[in-house]
């Protein structure tokens, strides 16, 4: 089916009280994984490149762009494509042609007032050229190899009040919030903070994401979607997946060179974590709110 946009895929999640998975790609098996894993779930799902990926391609955008995209035309489920934690103004310019209906512009590092300033001027930008834009506010720890962040450390945890000023001063549609989760967790041993997402969920007037979700149980994931969370970002679950699947192939057989041979179970793998994190990310029921 065509390719769909994030924006409508969220409003849906939101009328239907429930979340919305979104999973990282990083290679072409990553969207196929994700492909079947929404199908097998049955559930809409968001294919997202971080500015991380399109550096590990060589700095091109389009090669995997319009491969997400082939694949989300061939995918049974609706499939968007959404260009994550975007920090260089030309790469989220680069968005609209190469296919993306939403983009996350992270500010995060910056001091509060420049952070808003730059995120305003980038959803303005985004809405002239028909992009849904996402924004962080706190801070969600363990990006780009950085040690994680304790959830009591200064700065950590987003703040609702200082959320809606940040919203209405940005004009962001979707804000990423800091509740206790951390990026790259490969142990699922986050404890969200549930009251601070119904403050926030009661606070800010656009959908909440979680980012770093991997690390987060599946009932702390559910209850964070009934308290208030929509769209739920996951990476690092599909590397644990792919990875040792890898790794288990090569040890059985050392003399392999074709790389079809691992690739393949390692895909599977990474599916059907796809599928089992779908399930439950559409599960929750979330807060009935507005998009």
């Amino acid at each position: 089916m065509p390719l769909a946009r994030t924006a409508e895929l969220l409003a849906a999640a939101v009328s239907a009280r429930r979340g919305l998975p979104a999973f990282n790609v990083i290679t072409l098996e990553h969207a196929e994984a994700i492909a079947s894993g929404a199908e097998r779930a049955a559930t809409p799902a968001v294919l997202q490149i971080s500015q991380n990926a399109v550096a590990f391609h060589g700095g091109r955008l389009l090669p995997l762009a319009r491969a997400c995209t082939e694949i989300a035309a061939a995918a049974r489920v609706p499939l968007a494509l959404h260009l994550d934690h975007v920090e260089d103004v030309e790469l989220l310019r680069a968005a609209p042609a190469a296919g993306f209906s939403s983009a996350m512009f992270d500010a995060s590092a910056l001091p509060h007032a420049e952070n808003v300033k730059a995120t305003a001027e980038a959803a303005a930008w985004a809405h002239r050229h028909g992009l849904h834009l996402e924004a962080e506010l706190g801070r969600v720890g363990g990006k780009d190899g950085e040690p994680p962040l304790s959830p009591h450390a200064p700065g950590a945890r987003t703040d609702p009040r200082e959320a809606a000023g940040y919203v209405a001063d940005t004009g962001v549609d979707a804000l990423a919030v800091a509740v206790g989760s951390s990026h790259a967790m490969t142990t699922r041993t986050a404890a969200l903070d549930h009251d601070l997402i119904r403050r926030l969920a009661d606070a800010v007037p656009v959908p909440l994401v979680l980012h770093g979700s991997s690390g987060v149980p599946d009932d702390q994931l559910s209850t964070g979607i009934a308290a208030g969370l929509v769209k739920i970002n996951i990476g690092t679950a599909l590397n644990t997946a792919f990875t040792p699947a890898v790794r288990r192939y090569l040890a059985g057989d050392d003399r392999v060179t074709d790389p079809r041979k691992y690739l393949a179970p390692a895909r599977t793998a990474m599916a059907e974590t796809v599928a089992r994190l779908a399930g439950v990310v559409t599960r929750g029921r979330c807060c009935p709110r507005t998009a």
